[in-house]
């Protein structure tokens, strides 16, 4: 870490990522899992992260990271390295949480309406909210979508596009989504009584 503290955040960005090419290349040509287990270490606490902010529960959260980096051990040789490797780590992670989610459904339809899981999730949030953060309570007003999105440009600090690639949108809606989440944020917080909002 100290070796990178000196440089711009973009020439260090493009370091790692040139790091990561050839730790992905490395692990694809020889089946060698001690170079992903270091592309793990290095972006395990972001994945998480990410994750953590989706799921209502860390403990399912930590469970989906699990199931992220399996799937991408098995995926590894579909990244073209054509964007940033945690880019693509992300796009698995997401697609890991939809899947999972839309297992859950039979169990809990009510959780694909986004009203209804606002709602839900706000419940929850407040019971035991002296573990919850604020930025928690803000997300938990916002869809799936909305979260994974705003989680990924704000806490990840992934690009526009990067964020297209990770969940198959264009940019456009990228940006769109973006603004939307950020005003039902805004509303939702200066209206003190939202319970159908």
């Amino acid at each position: 870490m100290a070796l990178y503290g000196a440089w711009p955040i973009n020439q260090t960005a493009t370091l790692l990522d040139g790091e990561d090419h050839y730790l992905v290349a490395l692990a694809v040509a020889s089946q060698d899992t001690a170079a992903f287990g270091e592309l793990i270490r290095r972006h395990q606490s972001q994945v998480r992260n990410f994750l953590r902010r989706l799921a209502a529960d860390p403990v399912e959260a930590d469970d989906l990271a699990q199931e992220a980096f399996l799937h991408a051990w098995d995926k590894l040789h579909t990244y073209s390295g054509r964007g940033s490797f945690v880019g693509w780590l992300l796009k698995v992670a997401y697609t890991t949480f939809l899947q999972t989610k839309r297992k859950a459904k039979r169990y809990a339809e009510v959780i694909d309406e986004a009203g209804h899981a606002a709602q839900l999730e706000s419940r929850s949030y407040a019971q035991d909210s002296d573990e919850v953060s604020d930025l928690d309570k803000l997300l938990a007003v916002l869809t799936q979508e909305e979260r994974a999105i705003l989680v990924m440009s704000y806490a990840c600090g992934l690009s526009h596009r990067e964020i297209g690639e990770a969940t198959g949108s264009p940019v456009g809606t990228v940006k769109s989504v973006i603004y939307r989440a950020k005003e039902k944020i805004r509303t939702n917080f200066d209206i003190k009584d939202h319970q159908h909002g």
